[in-house]
């Protein structure tokens, strides 16, 4: 896959640099939070075993498998949040997103703005076709979110709804919501 140009991307009221291991107790702090975590896989260990964790990554970042980002705000660069591209899948041309988190000191467009990022990087960036990923049934705001956009469902599991979202369906997100990337 491709290595990324740039280490941080720039919306509106946001950006997104790549996550480092010196963002472990962040990250494990957001993870942890009964208000932030009830659609994310269970966490493992402290905010050492997510430092670990981060220091593996950053290997296969450096190797363009996989980019996680930690969403700032743009007024004081405070973090606010994480997102991650993973599970690139070179045959059908497609990645994964998720580990999409944003605490409360967000900007009022936040999360639109980090998936249109997100999209711009991996479509228009990266050169995927395709999105492929999974929202927590239950998670209603971000499976309203996914469905807006036109992310088409494709199946379900016990505890999931997936997803693929094609390119073709995002360009005219992208230009809809362009006022939105205008760093």
């Amino acid at each position: 896959m491709s290595v990324i140009r740039s280490e941080q991307l720039v919306a509106k009221s946001i950006f997104l640099r790549l996550a480092q291991p010196e963002d472990a107790a962040f990250i494990h702090a957001l993870r942890v939070d009964e208000h932030y975590n009830q659609f994310l896989s269970s966490v493992i260990g402290g905010a050492a075993e997510q430092r670990a964790w981060l220091e593996k990554y950053k290997a296969r970042e450096q190797s363009g498998q996989e980019y996680y980002f930690i969403i700032c705000r743009k007024d004081d660069a405070s973090p606010i949040g994480t997102v991650r591209l993973y599970d690139f899948i070179a045959e059908k041309n497609s990645f994964c997103w998720g580990s999409w988190i944003l605490n409360a000191n967000k900007t009022a467009s936040a999360a639109l703005e980090s998936a249109l990022l997100v999209y711009k990087l991996a479509f228009l960036e990266l050169g995927f076709e395709r999105a492929h990923f999974d929202v927590r049934k239950g998670n209603s705001k971000v499976i309203d979110f996914h469905r807006k956009f036109g992310a088409v469902e494709v199946g379900q599991t016990a505890d999931d709804i997936l997803f693929n979202y094609e390119k073709t369906a995002c360009l005219p997100v992208l230009e809809q919501y362009k006022k939105y990337l205008v760093a």
